[in-house]
């Protein structure tokens, strides 16, 4: 099984942005901690991260139609709360997806609390820190084996 763990924008900055909102860990280590978790559970991961929305809509395109993904990991970061060409590239591929965020969106500024991507992913996981990323892979890949 191969999972697309796509990242928005910002997420690149991660360890330095904000870490009283977003802790400490950079990129590079959450990738690090999730290709662990990956290889004990015998799945395949591919990581992105885009500050470039166009960008992300061609990664989502490519897990179905080039790189054989089974499914979607995503951090849609401010894109969650604007990008209607990132929802439909999701629908349009027919990939189980899972949106994934640091910090609890649910609890910040108003215009944060309303997603464009949830609707068409199987699930929304926000405010466990790099956990989120775990616990969404891990539903993620109960779901495609069900």
């Amino acid at each position: 099984m191969r999972i697309l763990v796509l990242n928005g924008p910002n997420i690149n900055l991660l360890g330095t942005r904000e870490p009283e909102i977003y802790g400490t860990l950079t990129l590079e280590k959450i990738e690090q901690e999730l290709q662990q978790t990956a290889e004990n559970m015998k799945i395949e991961l591919r990581f992105f991260q885009s500050n470039i929305e166009g960008e992300i809509v061609d990664a989502i395109q490519k897990a179905k139609y080039e790189w054989d993904c089974d499914g979607i990991l995503i951090n849609p970061a401010a894109y969650t709360h604007t990008s209607v060409a990132i929802r439909d590239a999701i629908s349009a591929v027919s990939l189980p997806a899972v949106e994934v965020h640091i910090s609890n969106i649910h609890k910040r500024e108003e215009f944060r609390k309303y997603s464009y991507i949830a609707p068409v992913c199987i699930g929304q996981i926000a405010g466990f820190g790099v956990d989120s990323y775990k616990l969404g892979l891990k539903g993620l890949v109960d779901f495609i084996n069900a």
